[in-house]
C-alpha cells in the first residue's frame, strides 16, 4: 500500500512547485498544514518543524548557497524531499476523508519518513555544518533534537475499525454521520456521503492504475459502506418502498455498487446478498417476486440473506 503513497505526485500539479525554493515551500506546506481535515495533530507538528529549519535557511540566504556546486545540490534534494512532503500534507486535506482513515498508520508513516529524509538533507548541506555562527549553530542542534511524535489518535482508530467491520450494522451509520459531519460542516449528510462516495472512486480508479490489489479491496470495502448507508437513509427507503421502482433500483444497485480490477468482480457476495436483504425487508417476497418466478429463486435469495 505505500506505493500508492510514494507516488503521489500523480495527485497534485509537482510541476506548479518547480522553481520554488525551500522556504517558500516550508510556507505552503505551513499553510495546507492549517487546513488538513485529517492527521490534522501529524500536520501540526510536522509544520511546526519545517518553522524551524525555514527560520535556519531564512539566515543563511538560499540564494547565495546555490552558488556553489557543493551546496547547490544537497539544496535541490531538500527542495524535492520538500515537493513531496508538501503533496503529503495537502493531501491530508484533499482525498477521501474515508480513505485517510483506511490508510491511518501508512500515512503516519510516511509523515516520519518525511522528517527524517528532510532532516538528513540539511545535515549534508556542508556550508550549515561548518558555518562559524553560534546562532546558527543553536537553530540546527535545536532541529536535530525536535523529534516530533507521528501517531495515528486513538479515536481515529475506533472509526477505523468501526468503518471496516466486514458486517454492516448501525454504528457504521453513526460513525459515518459524527465523522463526515466534522470532516464536512456546511453539507447535509447525504451530499456528504455522495461526496466521499465520488472520492473513493477516484481512489479505486489511482490503485486499479497502480495494480495495487490490497488498496482495491480496502477502498472496495469503504464503498461498501457508504453504499449500504446511502441506501438506508429514509429518504432511500421511501424510493424503493415504490413498486414501481423496486426492479429498476435493483438494477441499478447491481451496477453502481460493481467495479472491476484487471476483470476481476469485486462485488462481494456479501454485498450482494446485503442488497437482497434490504429489498426483501422493505417489499417482501410478495412484492418483489413477480408471477412465474421459480420458488427454488425465492429459497435460494431467502438463503443469501442469512449469509
Amino acid at each position: 500500500m505505500a506505493s500508492s503513497w510514494d507516488q503521489l505526485g500523480e495527485i497534485s500539479n509537482v510541476a506548479q512547485l518547480t522553481g520554488l525554493d525551500a522556504v517558500r515551500l516550508i510556507g505552503m506546506i505551513v499553510k495546507a498544514a492549517s487546513t488538513a481535515r485529517m492527521h490534522k495533530r501529524n500536520c501540526r507538528h510536522f509544520a511546526q518543524h519545517l518553522k524551524l529549519i525555514g527560520n535556519l535557511l531564512e539566515q543563511l540566504k538560499i540564494s547565495e548557497l546555490k552558488k556553489y556546486p557543493e551546496t547547490r545540490e544537497p539544496l535541490e534534494q531538500l527542495e524535492d524531499a520538500l515537493r513531496r512532503s508538501y503533496i503529503l500534507v495537502n493531501s491530508c486535506q484533499d482525498r477521501s476523508y474515508l480513505y485517510l482513515l483506511a490508510m491511518g498508520w501508512n500515512i503516519v508513516y510516511q509523515f516520519r519518513k518525511a522528517q527524517n529524509e528532510i532532516d538528513r538533507y540539511l545535515r549534508i548541506v556542508p556550508l550549515i555544518t561548518l558555518v562559524d555562527n553560534t546562532r546558527v549553530r543553536e537553530r540546527l542542534d535545536h532541529i536535530e533534537r525536535d523529534q516530533r511524535e507521528y501517531t495515528f489518535e486513538e479515536e481515529d482508530r475506533k472509526v477505523q475499525d468501526a468503518l471496516l467491520n466486514p458486517d454492516p450494522c448501525k454504528i457504521q451509520t453513526v460513525v459515518l454521520k459524527k465523522t463526515l459531519s466534522c470532516s464536512y460542516p456546511n453539507l447535509p449528510f447525504d451530499e456528504a456521503l455522495q461526496k466521499e462516495n465520488e472520492k473513493l472512486q477516484m481512489e479505486l480508479q489511482r490503485s486499479q492504475s497502480d495494480m495495487d490489489i490490497g488498496q482495491c479491496e480496502i477502498i472496495q470495502r469503504l464503498l461498501g459502506v457508504t453504499e449500504h448507508v446511502a441506501y438506508s437513509l429514509p429518504e432511500k427507503s421511501e424510493k424503493l418502498k415504490d413498486p414501481k421502482n423496486v426492479e429498476s433500483n435493483f438494477s441499478d444497485l447491481n451496477i453502481d455498487t460493481r467495479h472491476s480490477f484487471d476483470g476481476v468482480d469485486y462485488l462481494a457476495s456479501s454485498q450482494k446478498s446485503r442488497i437482497g436483504c434490504l429489498l426483501l425487508h422493505d417489499h417482501g417476497l410478495s412484492s418483489y417476486f413477480k408471477d412465474g418466478v421459480a420458488q427454488d429463486d425465492i429459497k435460494l435469495l431467502s438463503v443469501l440473506c442469512l449469509v
